[in-house]
């Protein structure tokens, strides 16, 4: 039903930003039959980017809202990409998330959570999806996080 999935942010108090521009020679999505490639985000806020090595400068809590952040562009990348109309997403596919981490930071999995639910908030049941969540030594810009989606679409 057209109009939910923006119901459904309201009711979590989410408002989207605008879809962000690529940041080198690429293109922000890719549509090939009913799946939606959205290329990596990463994480950024009103303030600006969210930099910041998780295990060094950052804690748990603080990466789970970069990736949350991170879950925020995804969902603009893909209204832009559906005309505005985020009821056409039919299911989150998969998620591959990078975290800036210590050599010794384990917990990438409890990051990444920060988005996988968000989808899951937002979609319900059709916001599960398939994962990974891996450590980086960097990330572009500094920033913490950075996270792809694959999104089954109407």
């Amino acid at each position: 039903m057209p109009g939910t999935i923006d119901t459904r942010l309201a009711e979590l108090g989410l408002t989207l930003p605008d879809a962000p521009a690529p940041a080198a020679n690429y293109v922000p999505y890719v549509r090939s039959g009913d799946l939606l490639f959205v290329s990596g985000q990463i994480s950024q806020g009103p303030e600006g980017l969210i930099k910041g090595r998780l295990g060094d400068t950052m804690d748990l809590a603080e990466g789970a809202e970069a990736a949350r952040r991170c879950g925020l562009s995804l969902l603009a990348q893909t209204r832009a990409a559906l005309g505005g109309d985020l009821g056409r997403v039919v299911r989150v596919v998969k998620l591959t998330g990078f975290v800036n981490s210590t050599a010794d930071f384990t917990d990438q999995p409890k990051v990444i959570n920060g988005c996988s639910d968000l989808m899951v908030a937002v979609f319900g049941e059709a916001g599960r999806h398939a994962r990974a969540a891996v450590s980086a030594p960097a990330l572009p810009l500094g920033v913490a996080v950075e996270i792809e989606a694959v999104f089954q679409v109407a």
